[in-house]
Protein backbone atom coordinates (compact mmCIF):
# COMPACT_ATOMS: atom_id res chain seq x y z
CA UNK A 1 0.00 0.00 0.00
CA UNK A 2 1.48 3.31 -0.83
CA UNK A 3 1.04 6.55 0.73
CA UNK A 4 0.63 9.71 -1.16
CA UNK A 5 3.06 12.56 0.23
CA UNK A 6 0.52 14.33 2.36
CA UNK A 7 -0.51 11.58 4.22
CA UNK A 8 2.87 10.58 4.26
CA UNK A 9 3.02 14.63 6.60
CA UNK A 10 -0.03 13.71 8.55
CA UNK A 11 1.30 10.31 9.94
CA UNK A 12 4.54 11.83 10.78
CA UNK A 13 2.99 14.89 12.12
CA UNK A 14 0.43 12.64 14.29
CA UNK A 15 3.44 10.35 15.60
CA UNK A 16 5.47 13.89 16.69
CA UNK A 17 2.44 14.82 18.66
CA UNK A 18 2.17 11.46 20.06
CA UNK A 19 5.77 11.55 20.77
CA UNK A 20 5.06 15.21 22.44
CA UNK A 21 2.25 14.02 24.46
CA UNK A 22 4.50 11.25 25.71
CA UNK A 23 7.03 13.21 26.70
CA UNK A 24 4.64 15.58 28.54
CA UNK A 25 2.92 13.01 30.39
CA UNK A 26 6.12 10.95 31.85
CA UNK A 27 8.87 13.54 32.07
CA UNK A 28 12.48 12.46 32.77
CA UNK A 29 13.86 12.43 36.54
CA UNK A 30 13.28 15.34 38.52
CA UNK A 31 16.65 16.64 40.31
CA UNK A 32 16.14 16.20 43.94
CA UNK A 33 16.65 19.97 45.60
CA UNK A 34 20.27 20.33 47.50
CA UNK A 35 21.04 18.84 51.03
CA UNK A 36 20.59 22.28 52.09
CA UNK A 37 19.42 25.52 50.65
CA UNK A 38 22.67 27.40 50.90
CA UNK A 39 26.26 26.81 51.42
CA UNK A 40 28.72 29.75 52.53
CA UNK A 41 32.72 29.12 52.27
CA UNK A 42 35.30 30.94 53.91
CA UNK A 43 39.22 30.22 53.50
CA UNK A 44 42.43 30.84 51.63
CA UNK A 45 43.93 30.28 48.02
CA UNK A 46 43.08 26.39 48.73
CA UNK A 47 38.99 27.25 47.99
CA UNK A 48 39.63 30.71 46.57
CA UNK A 49 37.58 30.36 43.38
CA UNK A 50 38.29 34.17 41.66
CA UNK A 51 37.88 36.54 44.82
CA UNK A 52 41.28 37.69 43.98
CA UNK A 53 41.13 38.16 40.64
CA UNK A 54 40.52 41.43 40.19
CA UNK A 55 42.93 42.48 43.36
CA UNK A 56 46.28 43.76 43.44
CA UNK A 57 48.30 40.44 44.58
CA UNK A 58 50.49 37.97 43.74
CA UNK A 59 48.31 35.30 44.96
CA UNK A 60 45.60 34.81 41.76
CA UNK A 61 45.11 32.01 39.55
CA UNK A 62 43.10 33.21 36.71
CA UNK A 63 45.53 32.38 33.83
CA UNK A 64 46.81 29.02 32.49
CA UNK A 65 47.97 26.38 33.02
CA UNK A 66 45.52 26.90 36.11
CA UNK A 67 42.01 25.63 35.01
CA UNK A 68 43.87 23.64 32.40
CA UNK A 69 41.05 21.02 33.09
CA UNK A 70 38.19 23.37 34.40
CA UNK A 71 35.54 23.89 32.47
CA UNK A 72 35.55 27.27 30.96
CA UNK A 73 39.30 27.62 31.78
CA UNK A 74 41.12 29.69 34.30
CA UNK A 75 38.61 30.99 36.98
CA UNK A 76 40.78 31.74 39.93
CA UNK A 77 40.82 28.35 41.65
CA UNK A 78 44.40 27.19 42.64
CA UNK A 79 44.26 24.21 40.99
CA UNK A 80 44.15 22.33 37.64
CA UNK A 81 40.51 21.73 37.94
CA UNK A 82 37.79 21.33 40.91
CA UNK A 83 38.83 22.15 44.39
CA UNK A 84 37.32 20.67 47.63
CA UNK A 85 34.50 22.80 47.91
CA UNK A 86 33.69 21.79 44.40
CA UNK A 87 33.46 18.27 44.82
CA UNK A 88 31.75 18.69 48.39
CA UNK A 89 28.92 21.08 46.50
CA UNK A 90 28.23 18.89 43.94
CA UNK A 91 27.86 15.34 46.45
CA UNK A 92 25.46 18.12 48.12
CA UNK A 93 23.61 18.36 45.27
CA UNK A 94 23.63 22.01 43.96
CA UNK A 95 23.17 22.11 40.19
CA UNK A 96 26.41 24.43 39.45
CA UNK A 97 29.52 25.62 41.94
CA UNK A 98 29.38 28.06 44.45
CA UNK A 99 30.25 31.39 43.09
CA UNK A 100 32.83 33.89 44.18
CA UNK A 101 31.43 36.46 46.61
CA UNK A 102 33.02 39.13 44.08
CA UNK A 103 30.83 38.79 42.15
CA UNK A 104 27.45 38.15 43.26
CA UNK A 105 24.80 40.04 45.41
CA UNK A 106 20.89 40.07 45.83
CA UNK A 107 19.10 36.90 45.07
CA UNK A 108 22.04 34.80 44.18
CA UNK A 109 23.44 34.94 47.77
CA UNK A 110 20.25 32.71 49.25
CA UNK A 111 21.97 29.88 47.19
CA UNK A 112 25.48 30.49 49.25
CA UNK A 113 28.49 31.96 48.45
CA UNK A 114 32.17 31.36 48.52
CA UNK A 115 33.96 34.29 50.68
CA UNK A 116 37.74 32.42 50.28
CA UNK A 117 40.73 34.51 49.24
CA UNK A 118 44.04 33.49 48.37
CA UNK A 119 46.77 34.35 50.85
CA UNK A 120 44.13 35.02 53.58
CA UNK A 121 44.63 34.65 57.28
CA UNK A 122 43.54 34.44 60.83
CA UNK A 123 45.75 36.79 61.81
CA UNK A 124 45.66 40.39 59.55
CA UNK A 125 49.38 40.67 58.20
CA UNK A 126 49.71 37.32 56.84
CA UNK A 127 50.12 36.84 53.85
CA UNK A 128 50.75 40.76 53.38
CA UNK A 129 53.96 40.27 51.20
CA UNK A 130 52.07 38.61 48.25
CA UNK A 131 50.03 41.90 48.00
CA UNK A 132 46.01 42.15 48.38
CA UNK A 133 44.14 39.70 49.90
CA UNK A 134 40.82 39.97 52.16
CA UNK A 135 41.84 38.60 55.24
CA UNK A 136 39.37 36.10 57.44
CA UNK A 137 38.46 39.08 59.34
CA UNK A 138 37.36 40.63 56.26
CA UNK A 139 35.64 37.91 54.76
CA UNK A 140 33.55 37.98 58.29
CA UNK A 141 32.88 41.88 57.30
CA UNK A 142 31.77 40.56 53.69
CA UNK A 143 29.38 37.95 55.24
CA UNK A 144 27.58 40.54 57.52
CA UNK A 145 27.00 42.44 54.92
CA UNK A 146 25.34 39.51 52.87
CA UNK A 147 23.50 38.40 55.89
CA UNK A 148 21.93 41.78 56.38
CA UNK A 149 21.17 41.77 52.62
CA UNK A 150 19.59 38.38 52.67
CA UNK A 151 17.56 39.55 55.96
CA UNK A 152 16.20 42.71 53.27
CA UNK A 153 15.54 40.11 50.60
CA UNK A 154 13.51 37.77 53.34
CA UNK A 155 11.95 40.60 54.80
CA UNK A 156 12.67 40.28 58.16
CA UNK A 157 15.82 39.02 61.00
CA UNK A 158 13.60 36.03 62.04
CA UNK A 159 12.36 34.71 58.38
CA UNK A 160 16.40 35.03 57.10
CA UNK A 161 18.08 33.15 60.85
CA UNK A 162 15.28 30.64 60.31
CA UNK A 163 16.87 30.62 56.39
CA UNK A 164 20.56 30.78 57.73
CA UNK A 165 20.45 27.95 60.39
CA UNK A 166 19.64 25.31 57.48
CA UNK A 167 22.49 26.34 55.52
CA UNK A 168 26.24 24.95 55.63
CA UNK A 169 29.23 26.52 56.40
CA UNK A 170 32.83 25.99 56.03
CA UNK A 171 35.71 27.98 57.09
CA UNK A 172 39.69 26.59 56.73
CA UNK A 173 42.12 28.72 57.63
CA UNK A 174 45.31 28.57 59.09
CA UNK A 175 47.64 27.21 56.25
CA UNK A 176 49.30 30.80 55.52
CA UNK A 177 49.62 31.36 59.34
CA UNK A 178 52.43 28.93 59.08
CA UNK A 179 53.20 29.09 55.74
CA UNK A 180 53.05 32.84 54.97
CA UNK A 181 53.99 33.73 58.78
CA UNK A 182 55.39 32.14 61.72
CA UNK A 183 57.49 29.98 59.37
CA UNK A 184 58.87 33.04 57.24
CA UNK A 185 60.97 34.58 59.48
CA UNK A 186 62.98 36.73 57.20
CA UNK A 187 59.58 38.46 56.29
CA UNK A 188 57.51 38.09 60.38
CA UNK A 189 58.38 38.71 63.83
CA UNK A 190 56.00 35.73 64.84
CA UNK A 191 57.97 32.96 65.61
CA UNK A 192 60.71 35.11 67.58
CA UNK A 193 57.70 36.26 69.61
CA UNK A 194 56.16 33.15 70.20
CA UNK A 195 56.73 29.62 71.10
CA UNK A 196 54.30 27.44 68.42
CA UNK A 197 52.56 26.50 71.43
CA UNK A 198 51.63 30.12 72.14
CA UNK A 199 51.10 31.08 68.32
CA UNK A 200 48.59 28.11 68.42
CA UNK A 201 46.89 29.84 71.57
CA UNK A 202 47.18 33.62 69.81
CA UNK A 203 45.95 32.04 66.51
CA UNK A 204 42.69 30.25 68.23
CA UNK A 205 41.76 33.07 70.86
CA UNK A 206 41.27 35.29 67.83
CA UNK A 207 39.75 32.35 65.50
CA UNK A 208 37.41 32.01 68.12
CA UNK A 209 36.43 35.86 68.42
CA UNK A 210 35.79 35.58 63.99
CA UNK A 211 33.85 32.09 64.31
CA UNK A 212 31.81 33.83 66.86
CA UNK A 213 30.81 36.56 64.42
CA UNK A 214 29.02 33.68 62.09
CA UNK A 215 26.84 32.32 64.50
CA UNK A 216 25.72 35.57 66.03
CA UNK A 217 24.97 36.28 62.17
CA UNK A 218 22.90 33.13 61.66
CA UNK A 219 25.42 30.28 61.34
CA UNK A 220 24.35 27.19 63.12
CA UNK A 221 25.65 24.08 60.81
CA UNK A 222 29.45 24.86 60.68
CA UNK A 223 32.75 22.63 59.86
CA UNK A 224 35.69 23.62 60.94
CA UNK A 225 38.40 22.47 58.10
CA UNK A 226 41.80 21.82 60.27
CA UNK A 227 45.40 22.86 58.35
CA UNK A 228 46.71 19.99 56.94
CA UNK A 229 50.16 18.73 56.50
CA UNK A 230 52.31 22.41 54.87
CA UNK A 231 55.50 20.44 55.94
CA UNK A 232 55.05 18.08 52.73
CA UNK A 233 54.08 20.49 50.32
CA UNK A 234 56.42 20.86 47.71
CA UNK A 235 57.75 24.01 48.14
CA UNK A 236 58.79 23.21 51.94
CA UNK A 237 60.60 19.77 50.62
CA UNK A 238 62.19 21.91 48.39
CA UNK A 239 63.86 24.26 50.85
CA UNK A 240 63.85 21.76 53.56
CA UNK A 241 63.79 17.95 53.23
CA UNK A 242 67.09 16.29 52.95
CA UNK A 243 65.84 13.61 50.32
CA UNK A 244 63.19 15.90 49.03
CA UNK A 245 60.77 13.13 50.10
CA UNK A 246 60.58 13.49 53.82
CA UNK A 247 57.92 15.95 55.27
CA UNK A 248 59.39 18.54 57.83
CA UNK A 249 58.23 17.86 60.94
CA UNK A 250 58.99 20.75 62.70
CA UNK A 251 55.91 22.47 60.55
CA UNK A 252 53.82 19.63 60.94
CA UNK A 253 54.17 19.64 64.68
CA UNK A 254 53.41 23.13 65.09
CA UNK A 255 50.24 23.02 62.90
CA UNK A 256 49.10 19.84 65.06
CA UNK A 257 49.44 22.09 68.55
CA UNK A 258 46.97 24.42 66.44
CA UNK A 259 44.89 21.41 64.97
CA UNK A 260 44.18 20.20 68.67
CA UNK A 261 43.54 23.43 69.65
CA UNK A 262 40.57 23.53 67.30
CA UNK A 263 39.10 19.94 68.43
CA UNK A 264 38.44 21.75 71.92
CA UNK A 265 37.34 24.94 69.89
CA UNK A 266 35.05 23.02 68.10
CA UNK A 267 33.12 21.26 70.98
CA UNK A 268 33.13 24.47 73.22
CA UNK A 269 30.99 25.90 70.12
CA UNK A 270 28.73 23.09 70.21
CA UNK A 271 27.57 24.59 73.86
CA UNK A 272 26.35 27.29 72.23
CA UNK A 273 22.05 27.43 71.93
CA UNK A 274 21.19 25.51 68.17
CA UNK A 275 25.46 25.10 66.91
CA UNK A 276 26.36 22.50 65.14
CA UNK A 277 30.09 22.87 64.55
CA UNK A 278 32.09 19.68 63.25
CA UNK A 279 35.87 19.28 63.00
CA UNK A 280 37.28 17.57 59.37
CA UNK A 281 40.64 16.32 60.04
CA UNK A 282 42.50 17.83 57.07
CA UNK A 283 45.66 16.54 58.59
CA UNK A 284 44.90 13.22 59.09
CA UNK A 285 43.04 12.65 55.78
CA UNK A 286 46.10 14.49 53.48
CA UNK A 287 48.78 11.95 55.62
CA UNK A 288 46.54 8.78 54.70
CA UNK A 289 46.56 9.88 51.13
CA UNK A 290 50.41 10.59 50.92
CA UNK A 291 51.09 7.01 52.95
CA UNK A 292 49.07 4.92 50.50
CA UNK A 293 48.68 6.58 47.48
CA UNK A 294 48.57 4.24 45.29
CA UNK A 295 45.51 2.68 46.98
CA UNK A 296 43.79 6.34 46.22
CA UNK A 297 44.76 6.31 42.14
CA UNK A 298 47.95 8.40 42.87
CA UNK A 299 52.03 7.77 42.08
CA UNK A 300 53.39 11.36 42.64
CA UNK A 301 53.37 12.93 45.98
CA UNK A 302 56.42 15.05 46.85
CA UNK A 303 56.34 17.34 43.34
CA UNK A 304 54.42 19.88 42.05
CA UNK A 305 52.74 18.72 38.33
CA UNK A 306 53.70 22.35 37.09
CA UNK A 307 56.68 24.68 39.14
CA UNK A 308 60.00 25.31 38.63
CA UNK A 309 62.77 23.59 40.18
CA UNK A 310 63.48 20.85 42.92
CA UNK A 311 60.19 19.27 43.21
CA UNK A 312 58.84 21.82 41.01
CA UNK A 313 58.78 23.74 44.28
CA UNK A 314 61.14 26.07 44.52
CA UNK A 315 59.07 28.41 42.35
CA UNK A 316 55.44 28.10 41.92
CA UNK A 317 54.01 27.06 38.25
CA UNK A 318 54.22 30.30 35.91
CA UNK A 319 52.09 31.69 33.65
CA UNK A 320 51.67 29.73 30.33
CA UNK A 321 53.98 26.92 32.03
CA UNK A 322 53.23 23.34 30.17
CA UNK A 323 52.28 21.21 33.05
CA UNK A 324 52.73 17.40 33.59
CA UNK A 325 50.37 15.53 31.42
CA UNK A 326 49.31 12.36 34.03
CA UNK A 327 48.04 15.17 36.54
CA UNK A 328 45.46 12.55 37.58
CA UNK A 329 48.40 10.47 39.18
CA UNK A 330 49.61 14.02 41.32
CA UNK A 331 48.44 15.00 44.64
CA UNK A 332 50.23 18.27 44.23
CA UNK A 333 48.96 20.88 41.14
CA UNK A 334 51.63 23.50 42.25
CA UNK A 335 54.01 24.41 44.99
CA UNK A 336 51.41 24.19 47.51
CA UNK A 337 47.72 23.02 46.01
CA UNK A 338 46.84 20.09 45.40
CA UNK A 339 46.01 18.34 42.14
CA UNK A 340 41.64 18.12 41.25
CA UNK A 341 42.88 14.63 41.79
CA UNK A 342 43.64 14.90 45.23
CA UNK A 343 40.78 17.67 46.24
CA UNK A 344 38.40 15.08 44.78
CA UNK A 345 39.86 12.52 47.16
CA UNK A 346 39.80 15.43 50.39
CA UNK A 347 36.61 16.25 49.34
CA UNK A 348 35.11 12.96 49.22
CA UNK A 349 36.30 11.98 52.43
CA UNK A 350 35.02 15.69 54.03
CA UNK A 351 31.62 14.56 52.56
CA UNK A 352 31.58 10.86 53.80
CA UNK A 353 34.15 10.03 56.62
CA UNK A 354 36.06 6.76 55.65
CA UNK A 355 37.67 6.13 59.17
CA UNK A 356 36.64 7.84 62.44
CA UNK A 357 39.52 10.13 62.57
CA UNK A 358 37.95 12.22 59.45
CA UNK A 359 35.60 13.97 61.28
CA UNK A 360 34.73 14.85 65.01
CA UNK A 361 31.99 13.90 65.76
CA UNK A 362 30.25 13.91 62.00
CA UNK A 363 31.26 14.13 58.74
CA UNK A 364 29.43 17.34 56.22
CA UNK A 365 26.80 14.89 55.21
CA UNK A 366 25.64 14.18 58.61
CA UNK A 367 25.54 17.84 59.10
CA UNK A 368 23.63 18.56 55.98
CA UNK A 369 20.91 16.23 57.54
CA UNK A 370 20.79 18.20 60.96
Amino acid sequence: MAFSQKQLLLLLRSTLCALLLLLLAFPGPVRPAPQVPCYFIFGDSLVDNGNNNDIASLARANYLPYGIDFPGGPSGRFSNGLTTVDVISQLLGFDDYIPPYANTRGQALLGGVNFASAAAGIRDETGQQLGGRITFSGQMQNYVQAAQEIVEILGDEDTAANYLSKCLFQVGMGSNDYLNNYFMPAVYSSSRQYTPDQFADVLIQQYSEQIRILYNYGARKVAIIGVGQVGCSPSELAQLSSDGVTCIDRIDSAIQLFNKRLIQLVNEFNRLDGAHFTFINAFNIFQDIITNPSANGLRVTNRGCCGVGRNNGQITCLPYQTPCPNRREYLFWDAFHPTEAGNILIGRRSYSAQSSSDASPMDIRHLAQI
